[in-house]
């Protein structure tokens, strides 16, 4: 384990350094927020030397310095507080914005093969919260640190020259603070915020799975035993939740009789000198005023440090899903996208496979492995299989979401030199479970071209069998509902199709085609699938772990542990 933890946090920290914002705004912030604590010190110091000077009744000249000063540091202290504020959070929005973007750049290129178990809405929880969580790192963590380490430096400096041993009262206090307020509590907010990061995560995956299948839950009776288990996993995140704040509480609770025992310290070493007259009265009242004005602001720093542990574990979470550097096996997707004109692909397409294996990212074994076969244009070929013998990873290679060694070529080129896109231009997939949008029939269908008439969209609907459906819905502008809640899984699949011939893919390979239709109407859209693409003249690979009527098929391929079958 130790041998893999210098990694992570050096990824860690790569997110950690895309969350910090840089430029004129930040070092806006940053001495603004300087300039506030100071202020804070210097206006409580300034007014214990007021009173206590004024106290001896001298000339009011004496006075009228250090009263415009109290003054000033007041006025100071709000406006440079404002100014902290506004830049400090105008620059971490900013920046903000930057992490979001990168953020589901790097998604872009590992999703979906990278993507793993990580569920949906694990997912969304480490892009939503676990992102939205990175702000804290300039605002709670980097800002506060830095004015607190300033202004304890500057004080520290001030305090030793009225008092040489107030200063080390002083400084002493602040390392016991250090101490006991922040290495001695963190460690128990770190497993806490780790273990409540990723419970959070599994209550948001819970939750989403409950809602999209509540219909499942309520027919068999589990759904009050789901909600149950939901229940008692979101108290213990709440209690995790309640655990940090009684840490910050007693974090705060420390600092503050650190700071009160500081104040009493320096009475006790500077009383005898002012005694004895060897310390200036006023002067010293000004040495036991800045503990308790210092220890207001070094206060922050405990719980600041307790934030960035909060803080790196959301990073962890994020660099989990979205890693810096892509894992070996995936495909990396280039900075420039496709142009028009290695997107532009050809009627027909022939595909040539040779010695293909696939290797996931962190697998011992490859999952494919040595596999050959040709498609010729216009054939329709059948990949057979059981579960689990590499079906879905050779098609995963074929679209480029994961890489592979040996030969792969398209109309003799290879596939490694083309643009991941322009593959996907001539290789389109159908999956065993195609996503439809929450939209429209119609929006549904211009995803695939934006260009199309309703003309086309309802030519292309009566090809694969959903035009009269769709009549009946009320036309194009016929919801599908969430994840086509709407709709069946032969519908769905149909509208995956005619999204593929308005695409006008040269290749399609149907994934599991049948995974999600009854067994009495699978063969029926099997059918109904593999004759309009045909028709169209496209080259069909359906992949399926179930037989297919051989009048639809050119070849059948058998294939088991990553490996095609002899004949």
């Amino acid at each position: 384990m130790s041998a893999t933890r210098p990694g992570r946090e050096a990824r860690d920290r790569s997110v950690l350094r895309l969350a910090m914002p840089r430029g004129r705004g930040w070092t806006k912030a940053v001495v603004a927020g300087v300039l506030t604590a100071l202020c804070g010190v210097a206006l409580l110091a300034a007014s214990g030397y007021l009173i206590t000077r004024a106290a001896e009744h001298p000339p009011i000249l004496y006075l009228t310095l250090v009263m415009v000063g109290v003054r000033a540091f007041a006025l100071g202290r709000a406006v440079f507080r404002y100014v902290d504020r506004l830049a400090g959070h105008d620059a971490s929005f900013r920046q903000l914005a930057v992490v979001r973007t990168e953020t589901y750049r790097r998604l872009a290129s590992v999703a979906p093969a990278g993507l793993g178990s990580t569920g949906r809405g694990d997912l969304m929880t480490r892009l939503v919260t676990d992102t939205d969580r990175l702000q804290d790192l300039p605002i709670r963590v980097v800002g506060p640190l830095v004015s607190a380490g300033v202004t304890a430096l500057l004080s520290v400096v001030a305090v030793a020259v009225v008092s040489q041993p107030a200063a080390l009262v002083l400084v002493l206090a602040l390392g016991v603070a250090a101490l006991v307020g922040t290495v001695v509590t963190s460690a128990v907010a770190t497993r806490s915020d780790r273990e409540t990061a990723a419970d959070r995560g599994h209550v948001a995956d819970l939750v989403l799975d409950t809602v999209r299948t509540l219909d499942v839950f309520a027919a068999y009776g589990t759904l009050d035993d789901r909600l149950t288990h939901i229940a008692r996993l979101d108290d213990r995140v709440t209690r995790a939740v309640r655990r940090r704040g009684a840490v910050e509480s007693l974090v705060g609770a420390l600092v503050g009789l650190v700071g009160g025992a500081a104040v009493i310290g320096v009475l006790a070493v500077g009383a005898p000198a002012v005694v004895t007259g060897s310390l200036d009265g006023p002067l010293w009242a000004l040495a036991v005023f800045v503990p308790l004005a210092l220890f207001e602001v070094v206060g922050s720093v405990p719980l600041a440090v307790l934030t960035l542990r909060r803080v790196r574990a959301a990073a962890e979470r994020v660099e989990r899903v979205v890693p810096a550097e892509l894992p070996a096996g995936l495909v990396p997707e280039p900075e420039q996208p496709a142009s028009d004109e290695e997107l532009a692909a050809p009627p027909a397409v022939a595909l040539r496979v040779r010695d293909l294996s696939v290797r996931w990212p962190g697998a011992a074994t490859p999952a494919v492995d040595g596999v050959s076969f040709d498609l010729t244009p216009g054939e329709v070929v059948v990949l057979r299989g059981p579960s689990g013998a590499g079906k879905s990873t050779l098609v995963d290679a074929l679209v480029r979401f994961v890489d592979h060694t040996g030969s792969y070529t398209l109309d003799g080129v290879e596939a490694r030199e083309l643009h991941p896109d322009a593959v996907r231009a001539r290789v389109g997939l159908i999956e065993q479970d195609p996503f439809v949008f929450d939209q429209s029939v119609r929006q549904n269908l211009l995803f695939a071209r934006d260009t199309a008439t309703d003309a086309d969209l309802l030519a292309v609907l009566d090809r694969v069998g959903l035009g009269e459906w769709v009549a009946r819905r009320g036309g194009l502008d016929a919801d599908v509902g969430e994840r086509g809640s709407l709709v069946s899984g032969g519908q769905a699949h149909r509208l995956a199709l005619a999204r593929a011939l308005l695409h006008a893919f040269p290749v399609l390979v149907l994934d599991e085609p049948t995974a999600d239709v009854d067994p009495d109407l699978g063969d029926d859209v099997l059918r109904d699938l593999v004759t309009t693409a045909r028709a169209a003249g496209r080259t069909l690979f359906v992949v399926s772990h179930v037989p297919v009527p051989d009048d639809l098929v050119d070849r059948t391929l058998r294939m088991a542990d990553g490996r095609l079958l002899a004949p």
